[in-house]
């Protein structure tokens, strides 16, 4: 048994579309990083946080089973944008994404009913056009941006802000693919 330490309908999606079978399990962690935690460490821990939580939820796991966890956060010169909390928030978050390069970094962990946990982690820049002010402020009105880190989802409308990828798509979804079928093929799951 497989199951998603993730209530993303996103990672859901990507997960089925892979031919992966899975159960979700809703975990909530402390998500503040630590002082001067670098990005890619933040991402990492907060992914292996998510799926130590989940192995505690579950109370009994078969010798099979297997967690899978993923966090997703994007860096932009030396800030982490999380998701926005208004639509305010969600304009200011644009308004500094506007016309620039950012980095969004994916984490994902794997976990066994032993607790031995696999990570992996996807860097992918991401580069925006300029937005006008009566844009920003249309897709910040919409339902779009507002569960969103850096307030945007690559694969809804905002698509049309992205100049420039570079990296893994599914990743800036918010689960690389295939560092997934790595890891889950590392831990004896079969794929296809």
């Amino acid at each position: 048994m497989l199951y998603l330490a993730s209530s993303s309908p996103r990672r859901a999606e990507l997960l089925t579309q892979i031919g992966v079978e899975f159960t979700i399990l809703k975990v909530d962690i402390d998500e503040t990083p630590q002082p001067g935690e670098p990005v890619a460490d933040l991402v990492l821990r907060l992914s292996r946080e998510k799926a130590q939580a989940a192995r505690l939820h579950l109370h009994a796991m078969h010798s099979d089973d297997l967690i899978l966890a993923a966090d997703t956060l994007i860096h932009l010169q030396g800030q982490i944008l999380g998701k926005p909390d208004s639509d305010s928030g969600c304009c200011a978050m644009l308004q500094r994404l506007s016309g620039r390069r950012h980095q969004v970094l994916t984490a994902i962990a794997l976990i066994n009913a032993a607790g031995e946990t696999w990570q992996r982690c996807s860097h992918n820049e991401i580069t925006f056009r300029p937005l006008s002010e009566p844009e920003i402020k249309r897709y910040c009105d919409s339902t779009e941006p507002l569960d969103k880190a850096g307030a945007y989802a690559i694969q809804g409308r905002a698509a049309i802000f992205i100049r420039r990828l570079e990296g893994s798509y599914s990743s800036v979804m918010g689960l690389p693919l295939f560092e997934t079928a790595e890891l889950l093929q590392q831990a004896g799951y079969e794929l296809i």
